[in-house]
């Protein structure tokens, strides 16, 4: 019973709390730290592949998650999807993402390990968080593919997708977390831990929309060389209308 209590009721809280409060602390004093701090003039090539993939990916992986955890099961099967197209989708679907989102992280990850010039200037955080996602995404497609083709199907919408919801409505039931398979207990757990972090690494650029580019003047660029800066003072000067000057 405290074990429940812990894992699926105290930490849970915890770790969201820490992205509430981590996030509102480090807007109001890192804000110049609130950036992707972007390593691509160290190295191009597979940084453009990965995060290509990563990208495209997790957004994939994301939509997939909300449907299947945050809609309930009698909400699906009203508007006439059955289990059986349900976990088709969710395998094929999910499984492709997944696919996707693993081969992008991956390349990420072992390109930060691998490449001196982005190892040395990274930071701790920027190595563990890599190495988290790395490991949550690799647990989240075994359970969509390998645990689903190979041991058996989870309705995870009666135990888990309950769960969750009930700690976002402040109602947690931790006991529905039982009879959930280990490794979707990790998937879950590692999911949270991230998110406790989230705030104190380079993953708060997430929030940075850029809206402001839309509004802003465009940057005028002078040359530097001086005697053409004087012919295009000359060409200006002979321009200008006479009621002008």
């Amino acid at each position: 019973m405290f074990w429940n209590q812990l894992l699926w009721v105290i930490f849970p809280y915890v770790m969201l709390t820490l992205f509430i409060v981590g996030h509102i602390y480090r807007y109001n004093y890192d804000q110049f730290g609130w950036t992707a701090q972007s390593s691509e003039f160290m190295e191009k090539k597979s940084l453009k592949w990965g995060s290509i993939l990563f990208h495209v990916g997790i957004l994939m992986v994301l939509g997939g998650h909300l449907v299947g955890l945050l809609v309930p099961k009698a909400l699906t099967e009203a508007i006439g999807m059955t289990e059986e197209m349900y976990h088709a989708g969710a395998i094929f679907g999910g499984g492709f993402a997944g696919i996707i989102t693993l081969a992008g992280i991956s390349i990420l990850l072992f390109r930060r390990v691998s490449v001196k010039r982005v190892r040395v200037t990274g930071s701790y955080t920027d190595m563990l968080i890599a190495f988290l996602l790395f490991l949550e995404i690799l647990m989240g497609l075994y359970n969509t593919l390998g645990y689903n083709l190979f041991v058996g199907e989870v309705d995870y919408r009666t135990t888990l997708a309950p769960w969750l919801r009930g700690i976002l409505l402040l109602n947690p039931n931790p006991a529905l977390m039982e009879e959930v398979p280990l490794f979707f207990k990790l998937h879950t757990l590692f999911a949270f831990a991230i998110f406790g972090l989230w705030p104190f690494t380079r993953l708060v650029h997430v929030w940075s929309i850029p809206l402001e580019y839309l509004k802003r003047s465009y940057i005028i660029y002078r040359s530097r060389n001086a005697k053409r800066a004087v012919q295009i003072r000359q060409a200006n000067s002979k321009s200008t209308h006479p009621s002008q000057l």
